[in-house]
């Protein structure tokens, strides 16, 4: 049996999601259709609002409305220290965590050779401008502990440094609460490498 075509544009369309195959968009298409058409109709309106107005902030690349986001305009931010991290979600987990005050830049992604991410597919010149701007002091790498986010922290720590800049990169180690025979063996010898003096 043949399925009507604008049903199987919105099962391939579906798919553009991560971590959704054919049978998840089957029953995603389904669902919307059968049992939630207000839902898919609030859905469908949410996602054209957002294509049409959601962009970059200029000055951290992060997702606003604006052209220069919340956290960019708020004269209560560091502006001597620029955090750089590789998604908006990573953005939003150091938020969460309530430990730094300062700006942010977005890389939107990270390096990644294997998948044909390089260094001309990521913003670096818009990093470097805002690393430069003559405001910042100190830039704190936050890429993930990927092999991909540290390379991406080694790449522009080394662009960073070679034009005078002070640049940090942000610990690893324990988690909170954490106990030792339960934590892998690469974070415990990194606890051990990155150990701290007591005062």
């Amino acid at each position: 049996m043949k399925m009507p075509s604008s049903l199987e544009d919105l099962m391939q369309a579906l798919r553009c999601l991560p971590g959704v195959g054919p049978k998840s968009a089957q029953r995603m298409a389904y669902h919307l259709l059968q049992r939630d058409q207000a839902g898919a109709q609030r859905l469908s309106q949410a996602l054209s609002g957002a294509l049409a107005r959601v962009r970059h902030c200029e000055k951290c690349n992060n997702f606003t409305e604006q052209d220069v986001c919340a956290l960019c305009g708020s004269p209560r931010r560091d502006a001597r220290v620029l955090c750089v991290v590789e998604m908006p979600a990573d953005l939003l987990m150091m938020e969460q965590a309530q430990c730094y005050n300062g700006m942010y830049f977005v890389l939107m992604g990270r390096l990644s050779p294997l998948d044909g991410v390089g260094a001309r597919d990521i913003p670096l010149d818009r990093l470097l401008k805002r690393a430069l701007d003559g405001e910042v002091e100190e830039v704190i790498l936050a890429t993930n502990f990927t092999m991909e986010g540290e390379a991406t922290a080694h790449y522009i720590g080394e662009l960073l440094r070679s034009r005078g800049m002070r640049v940090s990169r942000i610990a690893r180690g324990l988690p909170v609460g954490g106990e030792l025979e339960h934590v892998d063996s690469g974070t415990l010898a990194q606890a051990v490498v990155e150990r701290r003096e007591l005062t």
